[in-house]
């Protein structure tokens, strides 16, 4: 009999979902309306941002949130190599070229010490990236950026529902979180809503920011770099484009699922965060593979549960996957270190330039985390994981 597959990351829609999705597409208008705003409405109450600008995918959300920082030609901007390929691909749209600076070995987030050598003339933005829902130490990131007078875009594309705890230990009560997001360490924060990701629009991105002038410049950037706000006496009608941009809107539809989503958020974090701590017990201290860990400065959202095998284990990975797979447990990989990637290779980047984000890749397999997933089929996952590596055992 064959066993059930488990997949590592799935969306949950529910009946309230597709009710707002069809509400909308018996309504007047299915393209960018009132649904959209009240999405951006939404998400900036949730997070605490000022503005939200909801987009129709996180890679065009970064190439936005890059062009409102004035990312050009020539420029260069430094990111974390253990990311999906579209945060540097996405600096390159605007002719601007990534530099890399390595990892922690642990969290898979960018070591906060390696980018201040990276730093020249030509350096426009720091982008650390929320690495599997897990904030950065955006605080150091974000002291580098006033030091040099750099603009610092969060790639929370993985982190929406997480929190971040100010280290600052001049008072005596309660810690004081915010949310990822909130823009307080960071000028802009890009979020995603692919299926897998904390909430979902199908595809669908956004741009958080506590800036008006950034925020204007995110908006025209969306639609065609046009600014509708020109109407003059005896021509209503009138608009302008005023920069070169992209038809990056939001359809009302898509915003009609993302905000009956945003209503579940809480609830969505709160099972992502109980299987993690359920994985965690499990396998405290086992002899095959390092778990995550979680900062005291940080409440990580799970976008992926990802474990680190340790020596002995970490040359045989493909097998381990393969076995794991045939098991029926849906694992995956994050991710390739980005200049690894034959296009990267052909612009002159060269490996051995991370070695601990390459370690980590060499290592990293991400397991089952969603809010669907059951408690029974988490314990399948478990004693799948176990029955593997102990038939593996060195």
């Amino acid at each position: 009999m064959p066993v059930e597959r488990i997949t590592y990351g799935r969306q949950f829609i529910d009946e309230d979902d597709i009710a707002e999705v069809v509400r909308v597409l018996r309504s007047d208008f299915i393209t960018r309306g009132l649904v959209s705003e009240g999405f951006e409405s939404g998400l900036a109450a949730n997070t605490g941002a000022s503005y939200a600008v909801v987009f129709n995918s996180g890679t065009s959300a970064l190439h936005g949130a890059y062009f409102a920082a004035g990312m050009q030609q020539g420029d260069e901007f430094i990111t974390s190599p253990t990311t999906f390929v579209a945060t540097a691909n996405a600096g390159m749209y605007l002719g601007a070229r990534p530099l890399f600076a390595d990892i922690e070995p642990d969290t898979g987030n960018i070591d906060v010490a390696k980018i201040e050598p990276l730093l020249t003339k030509k350096t426009k933005l720091l982008v650390p990236v929320a690495f599997a829902g897990h904030p950065v130490d955006n605080e150091g990131v974000f002291e580098l950026a006033r030091r040099y007078n750099l603009i610092v875009v969060e790639d929370a594309c993985h982190a929406l529902g997480a929190r971040y705890r100010s280290k600052d230990t001049s008072h005596t009560g309660p810690a004081t979180y915010t949310n990822v997001g909130a823009s307080l360490h960071a000028h802009m924060s890009v979020l995603s809503f692919h299926p897998v990701k904390a909430i979902t629009t199908g595809e669908g991105g956004a741009v958080l920011t506590n800036d008006k002038a950034l925020y204007d410049k995110l908006r025209s950037f969306r639609q065609h770099g046009i600014n509708k706000d020109m109407s003059k006496d005896g021509e209503p009608w009138l608009y302008e484009m005023q920069h070169q941009g992209y038809n990056y809107i939001m359809t009302d539809f898509q915003a009609a699922l993302g905000l009956s989503q945003l209503g579940k958020l809480a609830g969505f974090i709160q099972k992502r965060r109980h299987i993690a701590k359920t994985y965690n017990e499990a396998f405290d201290d086992n002899p095959y593979f390092y778990t995550p860990p979680e900062r005291d400065y940080a409440q990580s959202a799970w976008h992926l549960y990802f474990i680190r095998l340790k020596d002995g284990y970490k040359e045989r990975k493909a097998q381990v996957i393969d076995r794991l797979r045939h098991a029926g447990v849906g694992v995956a990989v994050h991710y390739v270190p980005v200049y690894k990637h034959p296009f990267y290779r052909e612009m002159g980047y060269v490996s051995g330039l991370c070695p601990v984000a390459e370690d980590f890749y060499q290592r990293e397999i991400s397991l089952p985390i969603y809010p669907s997933l059951s408690d029974t089929q988490v314990r399948d996952v478990i004693e799948r994981v176990y029955a593997v590596m102990s038939e593996m055992a060195v």
